[in-house]
């Protein structure tokens, strides 16, 4: 029960952020320096006013904290963005339909480039309709289609049930990219967080199944369920995603600590990485997962795979879903949708075609 009616609190929260800066340092405390970086103001603003809230990502059962996510996804969504149409679709698969949201831009052209995301919350929360908004920004500022997937969730459907859905819809998309309106020549798949950690495992097995994307788009992926890095310890509390939170997805995704080692799990684990597509690799300096996603990058780079390693010093885990909070995270996932945009351009046929096109 919310004391202030949920659409109060985020007119207030987008209020703060609208702030002048010195009036926000002043709320958000002095700033914030650990292994040798310092927090940006956005992001410690925003922590200081969900740790007044108490906010938690792992509160009570699984059915308690997606229905708390569900409640309260509005407050950092702000203002939908325009510009961009949607349709509902069900993907067939060996059990339960998967379902899936397509993200049109307006006036994108049939044959154009399509992303397929995978939305974060360790495999344990989240939905197509908590990342409408990250979904919305990329295919708008990325000017490409995007096919939301609404994968199957722990700990009642326990791994590889979120991979395996995963993979089938990136499978449907290619072989029906035509009636999507794309590019089956080009597309990408991509996610954040435990969403991240899907569309790499995509790649991995269209390694062996075919079709394979052609770019990778992952924002702080966990890669390695069976390693304690550094980074875990340093960052473990206070900043959004903390160490008790790895945890308690971990135990929900996956509890046999033998399949943790399945690289569909622990991509970081597969044997070889060459041949896979090139990949945006973006981490952030305040998260617990930092290290293995950028080890992840690293060993995609010594494969010969062409890989961008982007570490956002001064963000924090989940920027991708505060992206209308002040400036700072939409710079970043600014950043990345150009990334995406500029990979798939080079694999079009349409830009091809445009490119090159004979001139009189």
């Amino acid at each position: 029960m919310y004391r202030v009616p949920l659409p109060v609190q985020g007119l207030a929260l987008h209020a703060v952020f609208a702030l002048p800066q010195p009036l926000r340092r002043v709320l958000a405390g002095p700033p914030i320096r650990r292994d040798g970086l310092e927090l940006a103001l956005d992001a410690q603003l925003l922590l200081r006013l969900m740790n007044l809230s108490g906010t938690n990502l792992t509160r009570g059962t699984p059915a308690e904290a997606r229905a708390h996510l569900e409640q309260t996804r509005g407050l950092v969504a702000g203002t939908t963005f325009t510009g961009v149409r949607t349709r509902e679709l069900d993907i067939p698969s060996d059990g339960e339909p998967v379902p899936a949201r397509l993200y049109e831009p307006a006036n994108l052209p049939t044959g154009s480039p399509l992303l397929v995301y995978l939305h974060g919350g360790g495999w344990v929360l989240g939905s197509i309709d908590s990342h409408d908004h990250v979904c919305r920004y990329l295919a708008r500022n990325a000017q490409v289609r995007v096919l939301s997937v609404g994968y199957r969730l722990a700990p009642e459907h326990r791994f590889p049930a979120a991979a395996e859905d995963a993979f089938t819809a990136f499978r449907f998309a290619a072989r029906n990219a035509e009636t999507l309106g794309a590019d089956p020549s080009a597309i990408a798949v991509g996610g954040d967080s435990a969403g991240a950690n899907l569309a790499a495992s995509i790649c991995l097995q269209a390694m062996k199944k075919g079709p394979r994307p052609v770019f990778q788009l992952l924002f702080y992926p966990g890669t390695d369920a069976t390693t304690r890095r550094r980074s875990r310890d340093v960052f473990a509390d206070g900043f959004f995603l903390t160490d008790d939170d790895i945890t308690w997805f971990l135990d929900h995704y996956s509890p046999d600590l033998a399949a943790r080692r399945d690289p569909r799990l622990s991509v970081l684990l597969a044997d070889d990485l060459r041949g896979l597509p090139p990949a945006y690799v973006a981490t952030a300096g305040f998260d617990p997962l930092r290290d293995e996603g950028n080890a992840f990058a690293d060993r995609l780079r010594d494969a010969g795979v062409p890989v961008v390693k982007r570490q956002h010093d001064d963000l924090m885990h989940g920027f991708v879903s505060f992206l209308n909070l002040g400036t700072r995270f939409r710079e970043a996932v600014s950043e990345a949708a150009g990334a995406l945009r500029t990979g798939l351009a080079l694999r079009s046929r349409a830009n091809v075609v445009d490119i090159f096109r004979p001139t009189a």
